[in-house]
């Protein structure tokens, strides 16, 4: 008799750093279980309910919504949102019948890894930060497995349910990013190419996220105001942010310094990669993933604005093992070009910098997920 095909639930977005590795997950079960059914939960209104039917899967949205720390309307509404959410779930699992229920973070998660669990369905939770969301800390013990993106969750996680996989990226990027040799140093000349930069001339590569960071636009903005880009020796490629792009696009053309590319957006960061010589990022869990897979000389700039201060945990994860420098947020705007120029003249540096940083590369942490994931439906 055939086996039935796979059948798996998962749930979470809210941020692209938790819908990347939800795709990256599902593609990689689907490698092995051509077969597999793999449908999305999330939040009514999240970026996944756009991004998830984009990439080929279904997706169904909860009411569910975060609690404002300031007393609002929908602090009030929230239990309601809640309850709504977790009948839902309840529904959906019926429907659905998962074999194994999957939790990537985000609102959407909380109530299907809870339905799943009182229902005595496998739930596994692949946790990105180094400092888990309160979703995953209050499900902790009631899941079957964690998968961790950095390693000391034990902290929060029974430690026989972890799994230290690393964070899992989708196989295009993998693929992009992975080049070395040869086929890097022609993607280097053709990415400068793309952007309209220099070959001969080093590139500090800036990334605020998708939506701007203006402790590091201010930054930049600084470094350029203090001399022009030709006598310090290397070029800027900005990504400033959607946010902050006429703002920025209109200071850049007063000052009219053709050794610096703006964007909001950067579409194509594998070419950004290829293109840098030292990259300045924020210390999101995916960036860093993606960074390891770089190998570029990288200083991390954790945002202060996020949940526990997690990205400062993810960053010192890396530096810890001579991976990356560290530059605080309130230190940016003073220490940027100095810490740049001081990469620039420590070649030795720079070469070990970026091997530490290549060796916590996971290449194989989707596949590693997927292994958890299949695992538990064995079991």
């Amino acid at each position: 008799m055939a086996e039935e095909p796979l059948r798996i639930l998962i749930s979470g977005g809210g941020t692209g750093g938790h819908i990347h590795p939800a795709m990256a997950i599902a593609e990689a079960v689907q490698r092995r279980h051509p077969d597999a059914a793999i449908e999305f939960v999330g939040a009514l209104g999240r970026m996944e309910m756009e991004r998830i039917p984009k990439a080929g899967y279904t997706i169904t949205g909860l009411p569910i919504t975060g609690i404002d720390r300031k007393l609002s309307l929908r602090n009030l509404a929230f239990p309601f949102r809640l309850l709504r959410s977790l009948m839902l779930a309840r529904r959906i699992i019926r429907r659905f019948k998962p074999d194994v229920v999957v939790g990537v973070g985000g609102f959407a998660s909380g109530p299907l890894l809870w339905a799943a669990s009182r229902a005595r369905i496998p739930t596994l939770i692949q946790e990105q930060n180094g400092y888990p969301g309160i979703t995953n800390r209050l499900l902790a013990k009631r899941v079957n497995r964690v998968c961790a993106g950095f390693p000391g969750l034990d902290r929060w996680f029974p430690a026989d349910k972890i799994s230290e996989t690393g964070n899992p990226l989708r196989r295009g990027i993998i693929d992009r990013l992975g080049q070395t040799g040869t086929a890097r140093q022609q993607s280097v000349t053709a990415a400068r190419e793309h952007f309209g930069l220099r070959e001969d001339k080093p590139v500090l590569l800036v990334l605020g996220g998708s939506l701007g960071a203006a402790s590091m636009n201010a930054a930049v903005r600084q470094l350029l105001e203090s001399g022009p880009l030709g006598k310090k020796g290397f070029q800027i490629l900005w990504q400033c942010g959607k946010r902050y792009e006429d703002e920025n696009k209109s200071w850049a053309e007063t000052h009219r310094e053709p050794r610096l590319v703006v964007r909001g957006f950067i579409d194509r960061m594998d070419l950004a990669y290829d293109a840098a010589s030292i990259i300045a990022s924020r210390a999101g869990a995916m960036s860093i993933a993606e960074l390891a897979l770089v190998g570029k000389p990288t200083l991390l700039v954790p945002s202060p604005h996020v949940a526990e201060d997690h990205q400062t945990k993810n960053a010192r994860s890396v530096v810890d093992r001579q991976g990356a420098v560290m530059l605080p947020d309130n230190k940016v705007v003073r220490d940027l070009e100095k810490e740049v120029r001081q990469l620039l003249n420590d070649a030795e540096r720079c070469a070990a910098m970026s091997k530490a940083l290549m060796s916590t590369a996971r290449p194989q942490a989707a596949e590693a997920v997927a292994e958890e994931v299949i695992k538990l439906v064995r079991r």
